[in-house]
């Protein structure tokens, strides 16, 4: 019998925290710091709904804004986010998911819901910590099946 996949939406963080394009890249660094996360989901609204469009991490600061010696009130998270990130659905499985982040070299990915909607974002933390637990499930399995040959041998 085969386990149940793992999907999104079970280890994802259902709270993204985002920005606009507009934002400047100054209220984005603090928006970080004040939220504790390392990358803002860069959105556009449309009917209520907010659409990933790019993605704005700590290091594309550091690299493209603060190495340059630029002023961080000048420009915009448009002006230096990642543009048309790829994204992962709440039902894809945690494989697809690593898949996708190998190919495109990213740690984190904006996860979308009902009509492509942002729905939160995951990381490649969440994964690790989710395969981890199945990890250990194995060994325990394993464990078990150790202490019943133990037991059953004369």
């Amino acid at each position: 019998m085969r386990a149940p996949s793992l999907l999104v939406k079970d280890i994802a963080v259902h709270t993204a925290v985002t920005a606009l394009p507009t934002d400047t890249i100054s209220e984005c660094a603090k928006r970080m710091h004040a939220e504790h996360v390392g990358c803002l989901v860069v959105v556009e609204k449309t009917d209520g709904i907010e659409f990933p469009i790019g993605m704005l991490t700590d290091r594309d600061i550091a690299i493209e804004v603060v190495a340059f010696g630029l002023d961080p009130n000048a420009l915009t998270a448009g002006d230096v986010m990642s543009e048309k990130p790829a994204v992962v659905e709440e039902d894809d499985d945690v494989l697809d998911v690593l898949a996708r982040m190998r190919e495109r070299g990213a740690r984190r990915l904006p996860v979308t819901g009902l009509e492509g909607g942002l729905a939160g974002v995951i990381a490649l933390d969440n994964l690790l910590e989710a395969l981890a637990e199945q990890l250990d499930g194995v060994i325990g399995v394993l464990k078990a099946q150790q202490t019943r040959e133990l037991r059953t041998r004369p």
